[in-house]
C-alpha cells in the first residue's frame, strides 16, 4: 500500500511538473508569436552608392550619435536601472521582445506588461519620478518644469529638482558634442554643416529653435540626419517632455524632384480644408519641402514598437508659422511595410473586385499627405486657449494624428482632380486608406497613431464607408467614404481650434475603443500571421561600410 501511494505520489508530482512545463513552453510560445509578429528586414540602400568616400564616413559618425539617443531613450522610457534587469531574464523571447518594445509595455496592445514584476506603465514614463504626486508637481517651483527638454527627478533629500536634459545625460551628451564635432569637419554640404553646427549648440543649451530653422534651410544635402529630443508621445502625464531620437536618411533625388512643386500649394491647400472657415485663416509657410529619402538607421524613439515611416517637422509652431516644415518621406520602410504587412491584409480582408486598387502609389501617397497635413489647419485656438497643443495637453497627439490622415487623404484627392498626381485614383486612395485603417488599429488604443485611426474607422463606419460582403470582407463605397473624410476632418479641426481638452477627451474616450466586428477582424488577421510591424537588421555592417 505504501509502495502504490510512493507510486501515486511519483505519478502526480511528474504529472505536475509536466503541466508547469507545458505551460512554461505555452508562454514562451506565447511571447515569440509577438516576438514574431515584427517582420524583420535588413534596412539597407542602393543609394549609398552614388556617395562620396566622406558621406559613407558621416554616415558612420551618424549612426554613432544614434546609438547614443538610444541609450538616452531607455533611461527616458524605462529607466536605466529597469535596463540593467533585462540581463537576468533567461527567457530569450521575452529579452527579444523587451528589446523591441524598449521596457517591459506591448506597445501595440495597450501597453499591457509582459515582464513579471511589472505593472502599468507609468503615465510620465521615466520623466518624472513613479511616485511623484499631482500635488507635489503643482508646488515645484520652477519654470523649467513644464520645459520640453527637462526630466523631474529627487535629490538626496528626496524632494523634487528640474535637470535640463544636458545636465541630466551629461556624460552621454559629452560623447554626442565630441562626435558632432568629427561630423561637422566630414561635412561637405554647406547647409549640412551649418545645421550640424547648430544642433551641436542645441544639444549643449537645449534651446533647438535656431537649429530647426537652419534645418529648414538645408536643401540639397544628399544626407539628412534628424536627431535629439523631438516627439512627446511618451509623455502621458502631461503631454510635454520629449523623447531623444534619430533617423540616418540618404536622399532619393529622383523621387525627391517629382514631388517638389507641391510646396508652394500648400496656401491653396490650406483653403480648401473642408472645415469653418474661422480655424483655416492662418498661412502656412510656403519655404518648405516634400522629399523622399531611404533611412538606413533607427535610434531611441522612432525605433521603438512601430516604426515611423514618415517624418514632418519641426513640431515649434514658431519655426512653421514662420517657415513651413518639411515632409520626409522613408520609402524603403514603406515598402517594407507595405510588401509585409498591408499587401497580406488586402487580400484577407478586401472583396475581390476591389483589392487590385490597393497599391502602393496610394500607400505612399496617402502616407505623404499625412505629413504635408500636419502643416495645415490650425495651430492657436480661436477661443483663447493658447497653441493648440498646449490647450488640448495629452489629448493632442492623437488629434493630431487624426487630422493628417484624414486631410492627407482629402488632399491627395484634391490633387488628383487637379491632374497633379497621375500614378493613382482616388478609388485607389480611399480603397488604401481603409485598408490601412486595419493596418494601423494594430498599434493599440494608447498609440496616438493607433488611436487616431480607431476613431477614424468607427466613424467611416458609422457613415457607410464600408460594408461587409456574404464573405465578411470589406466593400468600400468610394463617394460614402469621401463624403465621410470631410465630416470626420471639420470635427477634428474644430476640436483642436476650440482647444476644450475635456470635449476632445469626452470623445475619444466614447469613440476610440474597438467594437465587436473590429476585434473580429483584427483576430482574423492575428490568425494568419500576418505581421503587426517591422523590426529592423541594421547598422554598418548591414550597409556594408
Amino acid at each position: 500500500m505504501k509502495k502504490l501511494f510512493t507510486c501515486i505520489m511519483a505519478i502526480s508530482i511528474l504529472a505536475a511538473v509536466g503541466c508547469n512545463n507545458k505551460k512554461a513552453v505555452e508562454e514562451k510560445s506565447e511571447i515569440q508569436q509577438k516576438v514574431d509578429e515584427y517582420a524583420e528586414f535588413t534596412l539597407t540602400s542602393d543609394l549609398i552608392q552614388n556617395l562620396s568616400a566622406n558621406e559613407k564616413e558621416l554616415l558612420k559618425v551618424f549612426i554613432q550619435i544614434g546609438e547614443v539617443m538610444d541609450d538616452i531613450y531607455w533611461d527616458e522610457y524605462f529607466g536605466n536601472e529597469n535596463r540593467r534587469n533585462l540581463d537576468t531574464l533567461t527567457d530569450p523571447a521575452i529579452r527579444a521582445f523587451a528589446e523591441i518594445q524598449y521596457g517591459a509595455w506591448d506597445r501595440l496592445d495597450s501597453e499591457k506588461p509582459f515582464i513579471p514584476g511589472f505593472g502599468e506603465r507609468p503615465l510620465g514614463a521615466n520623466f518624472y519620478p513613479t511616485d511623484m504626486t499631482k500635488e507635489e508637481y503643482d508646488a515645484l517651483q520652477d519654470p523649467l518644469k513644464e520645459s520640453q527638454y527637462s526630466v523631474i527627478r529627487r535629490n538626496a533629500e528626496g524632494a523634487l529638482e528640474v535637470l535640463p536634459y544636458h545636465v541630466a545625460f551629461a556624460d552621454q551628451m559629452a560623447k554626442v558634442d565630441s562626435l558632432m564635432g568629427k561630423a561637422i569637419e566630414l561635412a561637405e554640404n554647406p547647409g549640412l554643416k551649418k545645421y550640424l553646427e547648430a544642433r551641436r549648440e542645441a544639444f549643449r543649451t537645449d534651446d533647438y529653435y535656431n537649429s530647426d530653422m537652419v534645418w529648414m534651410d538645408m536643401k540639397d544635402s544628399k544626407l539628412d540626419f534628424v536627431v535629439g529630443p523631438i516627439e512627446n508621445y511618451d509623455d502621458a502625464l502631461n503631454g510635454l517632455k520629449c523623447s531623444h531620437e534619430a533617423f540616418v536618411l540618404v536622399k532619393d533625388e529622383q523621387w525627391s524632384n517629382d514631388l517638389s512643386k507641391f510646396a508652394a500649394m500648400l496656401p491653396e491647400m490650406q483653403k480648401l480644408l473642408p472645415c469653418d472657415p474661422k480655424y483655416k485663416k492662418e498661412v502656412p509657410g510656403t519655404d518648405c519641402d516634400i522629399n523622399v529619402y531611404d533611412v538606413v538607421y533607427y535610434a531611441g524613439d522612432c525605433n521603438a514598437g512601430s516604426k515611423t515611416i514618415a517624418i514632418n517637422l519641426p513640431n515649434d509652431e514658431r519655426v512653421q508659422l514662420a517657415k513651413g516644415s518639411r515632409r520626409l518621406q522613408l520609402k524603403n520602410a514603406m515598402r517594407a511595410k507595405y510588401d509585409n504587412i498591408m499587401v497580406p491584409i488586402a487580400n484577407l480582408i478586401i472583396c475581390p473586385e476591389q483589392v487590385d486598387s490597393v497599391t502602393f502609389n496610394a500607400f505612399f501617397g496617402n502616407t505623404c499627405y499625412h505629413e504635408v497635413a500636419h502643416g495645415l489647419g490650425i495651430k492657436n485656438t480661436v477661443t483663447g486657449r493658447g497653441p493648440c497643443r498646449q490647450a488640448l495637453g495629452a489629448e493632442y497627439s492623437a488629434w493630431e494624428e487624426a487630422k493628417a490622415d484624414v486631410c492627407g487623404l482629402f488632399l491627395t484627392e484634391q490633387l488628383i482632380q487637379r491632374g497633379e498626381i497621375t500614378n493613382t485614383t482616388v478609388a485607389q486612395n480611399y480603397i488604401t486608406f481603409i485598408a490601412g485603417l486595419l493596418r494601423s488599429v494594430r498599434f493599440g488604443a494608447t498609440e496616438a497613431h493607433g488611436r487616431a485611426n480607431i476613431m477614424c474607422y468607427n466613424y467611416f463606419k458609422e457613415h457607410g464607408a464600408f460594408t461587409r460582403n456574404a464573405d465578411g470582407k470589406y466593400v468600400i463605397n468610394v463617394d460614402k467614404a469621401r463624403e465621410a473624410a470631410r465630416g470626420w476632418a471639420a470635427i477634428i479641426i474644430a476640436m483642436e481650434g476650440e482647444g476644450d481638452m475635456a470635449a476632445a477627451k469626452a470623445y475619444s474616450d466614447k469613440n476610440g475603443k474597438i467594437g465587436t466586428e473590429l476585434q473580429a477582424d483584427l483576430d482574423k488577421i492575428r490568425d494568419a500571421n500576418i505581421p503587426r510591424d517591422i523590426r529592423y537588421n541594421q547598422g554598418v555592417k548591414a550597409l556594408g561600410l
